[in-house]
């Protein structure tokens, strides 16, 4: 008989379900990652030529296409989406209640 894993609820970021050191940021990059590799794929592009419009070379286009987003800041990200002639907006909010911060006491 086998034991059971108990099931545990996700935060809702699988980066930080996993313990990533920057889980904030992997999500945002692959999210960014994804709509890169939909555009490629709606446009009907070739890695090759995907390549030559993000001023890639193929092989990171594949990693961009695949999720492997470790070699890749933000900004690198934001730039093949911007050679690609998507607009990128930034939203500011404020978090939940839950969510806040607070300082500790000195």
């Amino acid at each position: 008989m086998s034991e059971e894993t108990p099931a545990v609820k996700s935060s809702g970021n699988v980066f930080a379900d996993l313990g990533f050191d920057s889980p904030e940021e992997e999500l945002l990059k692959a999210k960014l990652a994804r709509e890169i590799g939909i555009i490629i794929k709606r446009r009907r592009l070739t890695q090759a030529k995907a390549g030559e419009l993000l001023g890639l070379p193929q092989p990171d286009v594949s990693a961009i296409v695949t999720g492997r987003t470790g070699k890749f800041s933000i900004g690198r990200l934001l730039r093949c989406l911007d050679r690609l002639d998507y607009r990128i907006d930034v939203s500011v909010r404020h978090k939940p209640r839950g969510g806040s911060r607070t300082a500790a006491a000195a």
